[in-house]
């Protein structure tokens, strides 16, 4: 009871970091939901943490979900992470030996959707920006048919879930989830050979996920494409259209960069928000992996950003009134919900 109440207390927490940090969060097919049984959402992974918590944090759902067991080195961040339905996934590079502890995270797996509950994977194998939904591995077949082996009359809904960013290293950005068709896994399992089961399963996934998100073929003439859409200045989050001048190779003439007349206010938010900005940006020289700039810089702003706007508004009631750190503590967090919401979204350079 107590674990289900930090989940739901920490998901509306989620809800309104992530509103206050996006411009623009657009869900779609939500009515493909069941609101009971076993469902795996297998998604694309382009935004490293971040993909989960958007799915999470606006899923009518209590979500369990894979992440890389490279985050979990802390002791106090795994324990933290398990609390919130967090588990580790072991990879090769993580070491040879480790990849037998998956065995045990598969079997956790196999549990939570005998108790009709929702379990969310990465059928990729690894996150990357690029706009393409490449081969998918079979690590989510094999949780699929190890659920069925424990139980094999359960129903089990396969939900193929698409998450496109206009570009996830500038904030603020726009984000697009859209939720697809659901998959009876049960009928493909039960009526095939594993080996084609598989296959059938990896394909569909696919196809739906193709179609849920951008998804540029990757080819000779991907960077091309890719190109030819930054220069257009193409609204990402808005996929069926992107995905239709894909399709069908439209050429799309150069556009300026989509600039907003709130842009002014960029001086004023950051300054006001100087160490929390100053803390980010000696964080960034050492992120490696360009996947995990959002996720970073989300982090360092909600830990951060009403710590010293809170100690700035009472050092400034302590030397004006009370009503004086009220009034900017109030204005503060509006310039800073304005500016997100209005600022541009540039696509990727």
């Amino acid at each position: 009871m107590l674990k289900k109440l930090w989940y739901e207390s920490f998901k509306i927490f989620l809800k309104i970091t992530l509103h206050f940090y996006t411009k623009r969060i657009h869900i779609t097919g939500q009515e493909n939901i069941p609101k009971k049984g076993a469902v795996l959402f297998t998604a694309n992974h382009p935004n490293a943490l971040m993909d989960p918590l958007y799915i999470a944090a606006f899923n009518k759902r209590e979500i369990n979900f894979l992440v890389r067991a490279d985050v979990f080195k802390k002791s106090l961040i795994k324990k933290m992470f398990a609390t919130l339905n967090m588990m580790p996934i072991y990879r090769m590079r993580d070491g040879r030996s480790s990849l037998s502890n998956n065995q045990e995270i598969f079997e956790k797996c196999y549990g939570i959707l005998n108790q009709k509950k929702s379990l969310l994977i990465f059928p990729q194998g690894g996150h990357s920006r690029d706009r393409t939904i490449p081969q998918l591995s079979k690590g989510f077949t094999r949780i699929l048919f190890g659920a069925l082996a424990v139980n094999t009359d359960l129903e089990i809904h396969v939900i193929p879930v698409g998450i496109t960013y206009q570009n996830s290293t500038q904030y603020p950005s726009k984000v697009a989830i859209q939720y697809g068709t659901p998959i009876a896994a049960h009928d493909i399992i039960k009526k095939n050979a594993t080996k084609v089961a598989t296959e059938t399963l990896k394909k569909e996934v696919r196809d739906q996920l193709k179609s849920l998100c951008v998804h540029i073929p990757m080819d000779d003439n991907y960077q091309k494409t890719l190109q030819m859409l930054n220069d257009a200045s193409v609204n990402y989050t808005d996929v069926s259209a992107v995905n239709e001048v894909i399709h069908f190779n439209q050429q799309l003439p150069k556009k300026p960069k989509n600039r907003s007349i709130f842009d002014v206010l960029y001086l004023p938010t950051y300054l006001n928000l100087l160490f929390p900005f100053l803390a980010w940006k000696l964080v960034a020289k050492n992120i490696k992996q360009i996947e995990f700039v959002d996720t970073f810089k989300f982090g360092i702003g909600v830990l951060l950003a009403p710590i010293f706007l809170v100690l700035q508004s009472v050092l400034l009631a302590s030397l004006t009134s009370t009503n004086v750190g009220v009034i900017y503590l109030i204005a503060s967090v509006l310039l800073f919900l304005i500016y997100t919401k209005t600022a541009s979204t540039p696509t990727e350079s």
